[in-house]
């Protein structure tokens, strides 16, 4: 039955840290979190503002943290993905600055030594596909092409001004000698003697896009800026010669391949081999392979010999249109992604940098059901989930400010319940189309279990088996959404309630007694 009580209070052990505990260890599910967002502050203070966070990140289960692409971009405020020196990290004076937008080199190795200290890694943004912010212009043979279909060239060679001189001149040779030239590249989206706007391809004996990408617009190779070829041994040896220097000179545990349907997969999986023989051999790797439909990431996991996980991307697409649209049927929330197919190589998330409010890949889920989405990342047994900082911490532009954490600041409670709680065996009570449940068995290393139960319409309950050597005890929702008690019978089920377009996550309340739930998340890091 469920018995109503006065609102639940957490009783904390005697210990600051159940880590700490006698007989106590954290659970070791893996989670990570993206560490940025579109509009964080330029102030060059961000790799210092995540040191700062690192206590609380781990309080809450964080075990890697994928920080922004911290190689120089186009100026002060570039983000990294208008990437222009790979091997500047903030070291050398270019693009009118020292300190890339995150920072300065020193700081990034503060960064990652003080993670490391607390064993949580760091996941490098890795953006190979082009180069920004070019030093001088060339002139070159070029073609423009349809933007709607890249294989079909418009006109004939032509004359155009490109910017595709890099001589890197703050760094001077320092770790690469190499300078790139139009040589390197196989197309531009800008011809400066004309002032003109358009997709160019080199017109050069061996420059084709490359056949093993996404075929969007025919063949989508080019994405923007000056597009690198990877074909081209010295491009190639560059960033294999990178890749062994980024490595050395970081401790990291692994890197995310920036928009890797826009270039060669094969190329890609011979820079997957090459950084696991070289600095890696247990490198977390993550794809960016940004297809809404689950078939097109199976292939592109078969041509990379399944050497690397993807973020799914079709899992995003069933969040958001299920939270938008009204009686959706929850039990299909899983239905075609890549988590149901391919679960141990899928990277689940809610949300990122491109999705959110405003940007290139706007995708909304409604407030509502941010809860509901990350608890069916977090809690559940399928895919390794990745929490945005976003919502988090609150956005800085947009609609949202930093006193607007998502989820109703219930976010670090999930992050927290996914250590202590989801573990053994899953048993989904996937039977109503508006009222979902999954229970979690524990292990014999972490027996307390779990309950949760989800709705996207009315106040429901759902009875569910938790274990019969739960017989007795009683189960509360350490979300506090649902105040009072649930008693566990004889026969080990619970009749477990839920709020209306909500959900609940119920424990054995000794269990929550000693999981510190009730510690206040540290938001603060603004304050340097």
């Amino acid at each position: 039955m469920w018995r109503q009580t006065a609102e639940w209070k957490v009783i904390e052990d005697r210990a600051e840290d159940p880590e700490k505990a006698p007989g106590w260890t954290v659970p070791p599910n893996s989670l990570m979190i993206q560490g940025f967002e579109w509009h964080v502050p330029a102030d060059q203070c961000h790799w210092q503002r995540l040191r700062r966070a690192l206590p609380s990140l781990k309080g809450v289960g964080v075990d890697n943290i994928w920080i922004p692409p911290a190689c120089k971009g186009m100026g002060s405020s570039g983000i990294g993905y208008d990437v222009y020196d790979l091997y500047d990290v903030g070291e050398f004076d270019q693009k009118g600055t020292r300190s890339t937008r995150w920072g300065s080199k020193e700081d990034l190795h503060e960064l990652v030594r003080s993670a490391k200290d607390m064993n949580i890694g760091i996941i490098w943004d890795a953006v190979l596909n082009h180069k920004a912010g070019a030093d001088f212009t060339e002139t070159l043979s070029a073609v423009r092409v349809n933007p709607d279909n890249r294989n079909m060239e418009i006109s004939k060679p032509e004359q155009i001004t490109a910017w595709v001189g890099f001589d890197f001149p703050g760094r001077k040779g320092k770790y690469s000698p190499l300078k790139y030239d139009h040589r390197h590249f196989t197309g531009v989206d800008w011809d400066q003697s004309r002032k003109e706007h358009a997709i160019y391809k080199v017109a050069e004996p061996r420059k084709e896009w490359s056949k093993d990408v996404s075929d969007e617009h025919g063949n989508y190779d080019y994405l923007m800026f000056a597009n690198l070829d990877q074909n081209h041994p010295e491009v190639r040896a560059d960033i294999f010669n990178w890749a062994e220097w980024i490595g050395t000179e970081f401790s990291l545990s692994g890197m995310r391949i920036d928009a890797a349907k826009h270039y060669s997969a094969s190329f890609q999986r011979d820079f997957v081999d090459h950084l696991r023989r070289t600095v890696g051999a247990d490198y977390v790797l993550v794809g960016e392979y940004w297809r809404g439909e689950v078939d097109h990431l199976l292939k592109y996991l078969e041509v990379m010999d399944n050497r690397v996980s993807l973020f799914d991307v079709p899992l995003l697409g069933r969040i958001a249109a299920i939270s938008q649209t009204e009686n959706s049927d929850l039990r299909k929330i899983f239905k075609g992604t890549l988590v149901e197919q391919r679960p141990d190589q899928a990277v689940t998330f809610v949300g990122n940098h491109d999705t959110q409010p405003g940007q290139s890949l706007e995708t909304i889920v409604m407030p509502f059901f941010k809860p509901i989405a990350y608890a069916l990342i977090l809690l559940r047994s399928q895919g390794q989930p990745c929490v945005f900082y976003g919502d988090l911490y609150g956005l800085q532009g947009g609609p949202n400010s930093l006193n607007t954490p998502s989820c109703k600041g219930k976010l670090p409670i999930l992050m927290r319940a996914r250590k202590l709680y989801a573990y053994g065996e899953q048993r989904d009570y996937f039977d109503k189309r508006n009222c979902i449940g999954f229970v979690r068995y524990g292990t014999v290393k972490y027996p307390f279990g779990m309950a949760c139960i989800i709705s996207n319409s009315v106040a429901a309950y759902k009875r569910m088996y938790v274990g019969i050597k739960h017989a007795g005890e009683e189960w509360t929702d350490i979300l506090g959404w649902c105040i009072g008690t649930v008693i566990i019978d004889s026969r080990g089920y619970g009749v477990f309630p839920v709020a209306a377009k909500s959900l609940s996550v119920w424990v054995n309340d000794r269990a929550r007694g000693r999981s510190v739930l009730a510690r206040p998340f540290d938001r603060k890091i603004y304050r340097i």
